[in-house]
Order: structure tokens, then sequence, then C-alpha cells
């Protein structure tokens, strides 16, 4: 009876915080809303430490974090999140740790394509972005699965860097351009229609300039999935971008909340958005002048 009573009220008190913080993204919605946000979750591991928990705890929680700044997003209308979840740089940990966490990757990302899942709670297409060949089978499979199950959601976008680094994700957009111009060149070499084309890059200056545009990099950049973020968030009070986004956030507002990854809540996220909108037309002021 008790534990009835007590299951009633919790429901009651979750509906009607739910009822608030939609109340207060209506009001929000009045400004303008940010189109992509993305996340550096840093601070699992400090995280685990602090509250003394078994190792890869802190991660565990951080997952259930980034479930709630989903939710607050989609709720929001952003369309577009971005979460850096697994480093190149990463694989240099301990094995046991590059384990752990591919495991713990490998959990969630099947959880993703359940019915009852958030991706498909609110209608959200799932792309990896990275090097996926460097991930183990299990997680590049499942990762694969992933993406295929949410393929026909079209309401948001959510991408999950793994395997990245902006460095690397710049290196392969550059190789794949010139691999790209160097095929072109060499059929039209070949059909006599592109004769001396070769030649262009020693004897006319000005098409050795354009042989290789800023379109031909950006369209094979991973992350050209989705626009520019708007805002990046990264815990733990650090400002570091940390090989992440490099070439898209010249002019995304950065926010660095001084709590652990796990620790993130609504008031951050409402803090994030209110400053967003204070500075929106500067930033809108400084896009339109490239």
């Amino acid at each position: 009876m008790e534990k009835g009573i007590g299951s009633r009220i919790n429901q009651i008190w979750g509906n009607l915080v739910t009822f608030m913080r939609r109340s207060i993204f209506c009001v929000l919605s009045v400004g303008p809303i940010p189109n992509h946000i993305a996340f550096i979750m840093d601070g699992n591991r400090r995280y685990g430490k602090k509250q003394n928990l078994m190792k890869g705890t802190g991660h565990r929680v951080g997952f259930l974090a980034l479930m709630s700044m989903l939710k607050y997003c989609y709720e929001l209308g952003v369309q577009y999140v971005t979460i850096y979840a697994f480093s190149i740089d990463n694989f240099k940990r301990c094995p046991e740790e590059v384990q752990s966490l591919m495991d713990l990757m490998q959990e969630k990302i099947e959880g993703l394509i359940k019915e009852e899942s958030i991706v498909n709670r609110y209608g959200v297409r799932v792309h990896f972005l990275g090097n996926l060949k460097l991930l183990s089978e299990p997680v590049r499979l499942a990762a694969e699965r992933a993406m295929m199950a949410t393929a026909n959601n079209s309401k948001a976008v959510l991408s999950i860097c793994v395997a990245y680094t902006s460095t690397n994700e710049i290196l392969h957009a550059v190789q794949k351009s010139c691999e790209e111009k160097w095929e072109e060149i060499s059929k039209l070499n070949t059909s006599g229609s592109g004769y001396g084309l070769i030649q262009l890059g020693w004897n006319e200056k000005d098409e050795r300039e354009n042989l290789i545009k800023l379109i031909d990099i950006e369209k094979h950049m991973y992350m050209v999935v989705a626009p520019d973020p708007d805002i990046l968030i990264r815990t733990s009070g650090e400002t570091r971008l940390s090989n992440f986004l490099l070439w898209q956030s010249a002019y995304c507002s950065l926010y660095s909340p001084s709590v652990l990854w796990p620790e993130i809540g609504f008031r951050h996220f409402l803090w994030t958005i209110l400053n967003f909108q204070r500075n929106h037309f500067y930033l809108e002021k400084k896009r339109k002048q490239l």
C-alpha cells in the first residue's frame, strides 16, 4: 500500500517537473534557439574517483547525464547534437580501461536501437563519425547496425564522434579531396578532353591556386552531416577543445561549467541557452562578415 502511494507521488512529481521544464522551454523558444550543440563530456573518471566508485562506474553515471542532456536538447527543439565519445588519443590509455570503455560503448550503442530508446522516442537519426576502422569489430558492427536502424528517423540528428580527432578529420578530408581531383584530371587526360590539364599546376598560377577549393575539402569532412555548432559545452571547467571540431568551431559560443560531466544538470543547460541568446546577435554579425 505504502509502496503504491510512494510510486504515485513520484509519478506526480515527475509529471510536474516535466511540465515546468517544458514551460520554461516555451518561454525560451521566443528567442533564438541553437540549431546545433556539441558536448565534450569531460570528468567521468574524476567523478568516479571523487565518489569512490568502482573503476568504470563514472562513465556509466556519465551516460545517464548524456541521456538527460539529449532529452533537454530535443525538447527545446535543437536539431543537431554532437558528442565527443572517444578520441583517437584515448587508445593510448591502459588496455584494460580501453577494453572496458569499448564494452560499455557496445552495450549503450545496442541500447540505442531498442524501440523505447531516446533516439526512437524523439525520431533521431544517429551517425558515428571518425576513423571507425580503429574500433574493435563488435563495436564497429554495433555502430553500423545503429546507423542503419535509425536511417529513416528525420526529426533530429545525433552525431557520435568515436576514434575521432579534428586533425585526423582534416587530414582525411584533404587526402580524399586530392584523390578525387587526381581521378578527375586523369579521366580528362585519358579521354583527351583534358589535354595538358595535369600541367596546370606548373604552368598557370591561378589554376594551381584554385585546383582544390574549400568546398572540395568540406564535403569530405566527417562532420558534413551537420552544420557548424552554435554552442560547444565542455564540463570540468576546462577551456581546451582537445582536438574536437577545430574546423567547425570558429564562431560558436563556448561554455565551460566547473562541474564534472556526470554532475551536469538542467540549470547548466538553461544557463548555456540564456548565454547563447544574449550573445546571438554578436555571433551572427561575425558570421556574416565572413
